[in-house]
């Protein structure tokens, strides 16, 4: 985690950087609601609990049996599995661990490399389809039926909170975008909690679950085709309630009067035979085109996820590469190989959030930008970050971007992370939004000499990265704003 020592400031705004070379456009492809099974054999794990092993098995949901009849090989995390026991957590708010959290690469390493059932075995769920080999291409991921009692309002904004509510839940999911958004070589399915007997707020499961499939994904100018919801929890609520392919359409039908699980085990919460086998009749088609839509603009290749290491026989500082004069980031392409892409930091210790994401909202060229919206309490920080695994050479005239804001008078900084020679340096410009930024595009251009001029030494020829940063408003009371880039 970066921590800053200069004054920060909140701010909204979507920005374009680049190094006076513009690139061009990279239209991403769409395809039709096509329900067929994938032609060639793909890996699929799905993280759950009790529910999901009921949904597999052959005799009850029969999940597993008709995953592999639509030619997935199919296997599964439980209870104690993985590193650190981490299947044993899978509630609502456990879900960053997994995928943001400090740990995560050592997580998603085993998840994406597990190759067994891990529920209750063979006699669950069927696996006579041979295994294609390589790495689990398809996560399907779901929280246990407890999840569905949220507290709050069916209303809520996305805020953090240690408690589960509407509010805390799509903060949590907000937040898995950013690790989702660098992976577009996997396919990550969200399935709902599914609804108990008894709730507490019932409409408070019904409004998350209804945000999920119809407002997640384009509130958060989602870019990619690699991120997909199955209405698990309404699909159970009722025998008319549906989520499916029908008559060559998705339908998401909520009509029926019922936000508690209709198909329950005899007075148990978990669903009976019945409501797991209409959820997988409802499901597989679903996936199927989640996945033909996936693959149509999925790269061929990982990304790239680690410091490429140099072939020498003493340990050397990274070598700058031999670009200059070049764009950073015109996001119109998706993740950079050798970054993390822009991932939001923020105080934890505090109610402050900020996200960051690539938009067709707004845009100075092409088609998209990097919007920040950021709501810092004060005394309080957040950034949004790009950092790279290996030195750049970025030795020209400086930086420039494209600013546009919500208001004016927003403060944030620019930060600029470089190493030379084994020490790192860093150095942070103050900002403040114009009046003409929010009318229009504002060019912004910064010398390297003025990072220079703050105390602090900068080695363009080899940058490590870029940093938006945001503290307390300059009269020191919450800072809330968006920006784009």
């Amino acid at each position: 985690m970066i921590h800053i020592g200069k004054k920060l400031w909140r701010i909204s705004m979507i920005i374009t950087i680049f190094f006076f070379i513009s690139h061009g456009e990279n239209a991403r492809a769409q395809t039709d609601s096509d329900p067929s099974p994938p032609e060639e054999t793909i890996k699929l794990i799905f993280l759950h609990h009790s529910v999901g092993e009921n949904w597999l098995a052959d005799q009850q949901g029969g999940l597993g049996l008709a995953l592999q009849e639509n030619n997935y090989f199919v296997s599964d995390t439980y209870y104690g599995w993985g590193p650190d026991g981490i299947g044993d957590r899978t509630d609502t708010l456990d879900w960053p661990t997994w995928f943001t959290g400090p740990e995560r690469d050592r997580y998603l390493d085993a998840v994406y490399n597990e190759s067994s059932p891990n529920a209750a075995g063979y006699q669950y769920y069927s696996r006579t389809i041979a295994d294609p080999g390589g790495e689990n291409q398809v996560i399907v991921f779901k929280s246990c039926f407890p999840n569905s009692d949220l507290g709050g309002s069916p209303h809520d904004p996305p805020a953090p909170g240690d408690h589960l509510t509407v509010g805390s839940a799509k903060y949590t999911y907000n937040q898995l975008l950013t690790y989702f958004a660098s992976r577009p070589d996997k396919l990550f399915i969200l399935i709902t909690s599914p609804p108990m007997q008894q709730i507490n707020q019932p409409e408070n499961a019904r409004a998350i679950s209804n945000w999920l499939v119809n407002d997640w994904l384009i509130e958060n100018n989602y870019p990619h085709n690699n991120v997909a919801v199955f209405d698990f929890y309404n699909v159970l609520t009722h025998p008319d309630n549906h989520h499916r392919y029908n008559h060559g359409s998705i339908e998401h039908i909520t009509s029926a009067n019922s936000d508690t699980l209709y198909y329950d085990s005899g007075g148990d919460d978990h669903p009976n035979a019945r409501g797991g086998q209409k959820a997988t009749e409802e499901f597989v088609p679903l996936l199927n085109i989640f996945v033909n839509r996936w693959q149509a603009d999925a790269p061929q290749t990982a990304p790239s996820s680690a410091p490429v290491q140099a072939e020498t026989q003493e340990s050397q500082p990274p070598q700058p590469s031999a670009q200059t004069d070049t764009m950073i980031d015109d996001f119109e392409n998706g993740p950079i190989p050798g970054t993390d892409y822009w991932v939001p930091y923020r105080d934890e210790a505090a109610a402050t959030s900020v996200q960051c994401l690539p938009t067709t909202g707004q845009a100075h060229q092409g088609t998209k930008s990097l919007q920040i919206d950021f709501n810092v309490l004060a005394s309080s920080w957040a950034s949004c970050e790009l950092l790279f695994y290996t030195p750049n050479n970025w030795s020209s005239a400086g930086l420039q971007f494209y600013l546009r804001s919500s208001q004016a008078g927003l403060p944030f900084g620019l930060l600029f992370y470089s190493q030379l020679a084994g020490e790192d340096a860093s150095s942070v410009i103050e900002l403040e939004t114009s009046h003409a930024s929010v009318e229009e595009w504002e060019l912004v251009t910064i010398p390297w000499e003025l990072f220079s001029q703050q105390d602090s030494l900068v080695y363009p020829e080899s940058g490590l990265g870029i940093a938006v940063v945001f503290a307390e408003a300059s009269d020191g009371g919450d800072n809330l704003g968006t920006i784009w880039i």
